[in-house]
């Protein structure tokens, strides 16, 4: 089937105009001032864009989609991703990780999962590993994982300057970010690797010192959690000043804010006043992880669900609430990701590029209409798409 989106306001995401875009099976064929084709053929949908504006889908890069916490004993395990999830929130694209579970959470598990998403509809790949050091992979490598397995391309999340960590020396996490550059390299994937930061006063010195001391560039790495707190979002000004990539995290909780946690709306502004590039930002939404609550003795005294829905939330605010122009806040979860994990055909509305797409209200944001590998998943903001187990 053709689809052809009608006199729509594309931002790709960068600003283009009023363009008819015609889509092709998985594919975006065509943009255009003026598409026509002969309405009368039911294998041509025709969607009339007038009065919206057309994005790339969003890509949220951190996300727990076989479930993850686990920290308050077997109970805590919190629930796997649902297909709706990600597709009435504008998701068309997720990487999956493992976190501090990595016992009861196994790579078979995830690769599985991801799997089965990508049979749902949206894109779906992974990262090898979880919190600790050495990693846990499907084959026994973290270089034969990355060359044999096609939707896995980093490795992570990797936790570091936290109680939960495997506490990792320098050599321990240069020989692992070399054995995913040289994976990467060799199947021409970014191989990068995902860096769970907690609350220690380390920040991210253990990765600088990786970089310091050996020929591992700082783009290898991909810290997330940096919006934590105050001091790590300083540190991670400074880190991103010097080529590094910053990742904040969407998912969050009240109690969080008020002890410190920067919000991500909020943490895009700053870095923007502070001097960081817009390209060197993105936001994930650690989504079906758990959002625990320690003490200072390291006990756990409550814990909540990352939402994936709160990607596009911090989206919305960025451009609403802190008045960061759609075109920067729109990159923060769409080429910048893309580029940052080496998804050449993600993350923008360009000829010959995957037609993963999101319609928005121009005034409210509001969803639309949704588009992944060229199939409408949600329609007037109801998802008419559902997974296997969805009612």
């Amino acid at each position: 089937m053709l689809t052809l989106i009608k006199n729509t306001t594309v931002y790709s995401p960068h600003y283009l105009g009023v363009k008819d875009v015609l889509l092709t099976d998985q594919r975006i064929a065509k943009i255009s001032d003026q598409i026509d084709l002969p309405a009368q053929y039911e294998w041509i949908n025709i969607i009339d864009g007038t009065d919206k504006i057309l994005t790339p889908g969003f890509i949220d890069g951190h996300v727990h989609i076989t479930g993850g916490g686990g920290e308050g004993s077997f109970k805590t395990r919190t629930p796997e991703l649902s297909l709706t999830d990600a597709t009435t929130s504008g998701v068309t694209t997720v990487v999956g990780v493992i976190g501090t579970d990595g016992t009861t959470r196994t790579m078979t598990n995830l690769v599985a999962k991801a799997k089965a998403l990508r049979e749902e509809g949206i894109s779906c790949y992974a990262h090898t590993g979880s919190y600790q050091i050495p990693v846990r992979t499907l084959t026994g490598k973290i270089e034969d994982d990355l060359m044999l397995i096609d939707l896995i391309i980093g490795a992570g999340e990797i936790a570091i300057a936290d109680h939960r960590s495997s506490q990792p020396t320098v050599d321990e996490l240069a020989r692992l970010a070399s054995q995913a550059r040289i994976g990467g390299m060799l199947s021409g994937k970014k191989g990068v690797v995902n860096i769970h930061l907690g609350d220690s006063p380390d920040h991210l010195s253990l990765i600088e010192k990786v970089v310091e001391q050996s020929d591992l560039p700082i783009s290898q790495f991909y810290p997330t959690h940096i919006n934590r707190n105050r001091l790590l979002f300083e540190a991670g000004i400074h880190y991103a000043k010097n080529g590094g990539y910053v990742d904040f995290t969407t998912s969050t909780i009240p109690k969080f804010l008020e002890d410190g946690e920067v919000k991500s709306s909020l943490a895009v502004k700053e870095m923007l006043d502070a001097g960081v590039p817009i390209e060197q930002m993105t936001f994930t939404s650690d989504a079906q992880g758990s959002l625990p609550d320690f003490n200072e003795k390291g006990e756990l005294i409550g814990l909540k669900v990352g939402r994936v829905r709160s990607l596009y939330e911090a989206f919305v605010e960025t451009v609403k609430v802190q008045r960061v122009p759609l075109e920067q806040a729109l990159q923060v979860i769409t080429s910048n990701p893309a580029h940052v994990l080496g998804l050449t055909d993600k993350g923008v509305v360009g000829e010959g590029k995957d037609a993963d797409l999101a319609l928005l209200d121009p005034d409210t944001l509001a969803i639309d209409t949704v588009i992944a590998n060229g199939q409408i998943m949600v329609q007037e903001g109801h998802p008419i798409v559902k997974g296997t187990f969805e009612s």
